[in-house]
């Protein structure tokens, strides 16, 4: 019988939490610890600046394909093993990282390391799921967020202030010993949450149905599309916001640092608001709330750049509602994708993350259209981006109206929680 959340103390609620919140945490900080070292890595090596950023591409590259990997071997192997493998495998590529003598080197191994830490984002979902579904199961993903929303507010300061006392190769010993932290924090706080009699035994051909049939689910694909276009304005923030602030705008990169810590704070609380307000909404009803603000401060961003000439507290204010209202999308579109299909908690976790990243990632380049340094195109795919996840949720909204989840906790069986 799967495991329910209720049942667990609550100083095992909690280590489950820091846990599952940490070990999501392998991303940004393999990414936002590294980036104030980029100028010095190419230095260091020889290589171009272009060479070096293929790293980051590549560790991307990994993060994303590799749920693919950790997500179906979790529903055969249990959760713990395939997570504690990606562990042991993601320290290794660190500590190889840390002492890698050339540019290509470093370009591969960055690859392996993105695969094994993908385990982590894929497998904490999936235990997630294997605890509790919809409503609470969105309760339990904001409180993630709280841990792991840290790590790009505290990521990039530390990384400066670590290229003060080392080099671009003490950033990858940290990060070695933050797997090797992770590790531990695993094996001793992580119990097992898929019994042996909940696994299957999943070859690559059914690895591969178990993937063709989520695609042919319309209310799957409908929230993990309407997560994934919320991600490409995201993403198309992070990707311009840095040159738009400092380029256009003449703000300092104190200035910039600040406006972006402000934007996950914003988060996190929103994150923090959510988990209070499941005791008395539905998880599709914030979602809903989520896009349409977050489509409307998208309007907002282009309305202002269009504009021209209002400052930048014109930008930064609907910027900040952007991605605040993203502590509303990502854990409640997420509760309840995952929340559809139970029975495959893993590989459903690996497509959704995987499709959500994939379709992120398009945005670098599409707010690169512009050419010179333009705020833009950043301004059009936010926009478009953010208005067609509201119209895709509202689409898959109007065809799940009167359909529920699999409710498996007595305190959810006892709540009216309609998936649309």
């Amino acid at each position: 019988m799967t495991s329910h959340l209720s049942r667990l103390s609550r100083p095992r609620r909690l280590v489950l939490i820091v846990v599952l919140g940490s070990v999501c945490t392998i991303g940004p900080f393999s990414t936002d610890l590294y980036l104030p070292a980029l100028p010095t890595v190419a230095a260091d090596l020889g290589a171009s600046s272009s060479a070096i950023a293929l790293t980051v591409t590549t560790f991307l590259v990994g993060l994303a394909l590799g749920q693919l990997l950790a997500g179906p071997l979790s529903d055969t192997y249990g959760r713990r093993l395939p997570l504690l493998v990606g562990l042991i495998v993601f320290t290794a590529a660190s500590l190889v990282c840390a002492l890698t003598p050339s540019a290509g080197v470093l370009v591969v191994v960055r690859l392996v390391q993105g695969l094994a830490g993908a385990s982590g984002m894929a497998i904490a979902n999936a235990v997630v799921t294997d605890y509790s579904r919809g409503r609470q199961a969105a309760r339990l993903l904001s409180r993630l967020a709280l841990v792991s929303g840290m790590a790009p507010i505290v990521a990039p300061l530390v990384g400066a202030q670590l290229l003060l006392v080392t080099s671009w190769r003490g950033i990858f010993v940290v990060l070695t010993g933050l797997g090797i932290l992770l590790f531990f924090a695993v094996a001793l706080g992580l119990r097992e949450s898929l019994p042996r009699e909940k696994r299957q035994a999943r070859g690559a051909t059914q690895t591969l149905r178990t993937m063709g049939m989520l695609s042919r689910d319309l209310r799957f694909m409908g929230f993990s599309t309407s997560s994934a276009l919320a991600f490409v304005a995201f993403f198309a923030y992070l990707a311009a916001s840095s040159f738009v602030y400092q380029d256009l705008y003449g703000a300092s990169p104190v200035l910039f640092s600040l406006l972006f810590a402000m934007n996950a704070i914003g988060m996190l609380a929103v994150n923090q608001l959510n988990h209070r307000l499941l005791a008395h909404f539905t998880p599709s009803q914030l979602l809903g709330t989520g896009l349409a603000i977050g489509s409307l401060s998208g309007l907002a961003v282009l309305i202002v750049t269009l504009v021209g000439g209002l400052g930048i507290v014109a930008l930064a204010v609907p910027l900040f509602v952007l991605v605040a209202s993203l502590g509303f999308v990502f854990p409640d579109s997420t509760a309840l994708a995952l929340s559809l299909h139970p029975d495959v908690a893993g590989s459903a976790s690996a497509y959704f993350g995987t499709f959500r990243l994939g379709l992120g990632a398009l945005a670098t380049p599409l707010v690169g259209i512009g050419g010179a340094v333009s705020g833009l195109p950043m301004a059009i795919v936010i926009a478009v981006a953010s208005a067609a996840a509201l119209a895709v949720f509202v689409a898959v909204a109007a065809g799940t109206r009167t359909l529920t989840p699999v409710l498996d906790t007595p305190e959810e069986a006892s709540v009216d929680m309609p998936v649309g």
